[in-house]
């Protein structure tokens, strides 16, 4: 199974994909990154393992389709993959590009979707009182976090917790947990939909 990763962020997720890598423990192929900014940390790392790094930045005043068009001709360049691997990607998918890439843009979310879609699902776990919270990496399609999920993992939720700290704790399943569904998808334990 190959892939290609679609980061605007540090990579802290990233990095752990490239650790089990690196230690093969996870046999899927990384054919490159695609990011949308030089400055990115997840670019640096990308450069570090050696990996090909595409960046496409957004024009001014360019049109999401547009945008969009440039993004997946960067993915093409990189190569064919079976999978792209969107980790903290911050620009929502145009319905052409979702339709190009149908059941195989894969995405974590910070939360137990469907409940806290969208950028705050921090802020409203804590609002509603929740007792846990977690992650959820899951295809993408036209909805906002609606697609097919994937895996779910739970974490509690602190009655003295901050943003900070929650995240912190989600982003520690995000780390196990992305490489191991990217190993899945390699071992046929998850199948895409096709």
């Amino acid at each position: 199974m190959q892939f290609i990763v679609l980061s605007s962020s540090k990579g802290t997720t990233f990095q752990a994909i490239l650790d089990q890598i690196a230690d093969g423990s996870l046999t899927a192929e990384c054919l490159g990154l695609v990011s949308d900014r030089e400055d990115r940390g997840c670019v640096a790392k990308a450069r570090t393992a050696n990996l090909p790094v595409k960046i496409v930045t957004k024009k001014s005043g360019e049109s999401r389709e547009a945008y969009d068009e440039r993004l997946d001709a960067a993915i093409r360049e990189l190569g064919n993959p079976d999978a792209v691997a969107a980790i903290g990607w911050l620009y929502l998918f145009t319905a052409p590009f979702v339709t190009k890439w149908k059941n195989k843009i894969l995405n974590v979310h910070p939360s137990l979707l469907p409940k806290h879609p969208g950028l705050h699902a921090h802020d409203e776990v804590l609002a509603a009182k929740e007792t846990e919270s977690g992650m959820t990496i899951h295809i993408i399609d036209e909805g906002l976090d609606t697609g097919k999920i994937l895996v779910q993992k739970k974490c509690s939720v602190e009655s003295n917790d901050t943003i900070e700290t929650l995240k912190i704790r989600v982003q520690e399943l995000e780390k196990e947990w992305y490489p191991k569904v990217l190993q899945m998808i390699e071992t046929k334990e998850i199948t895409l939909p096709s």
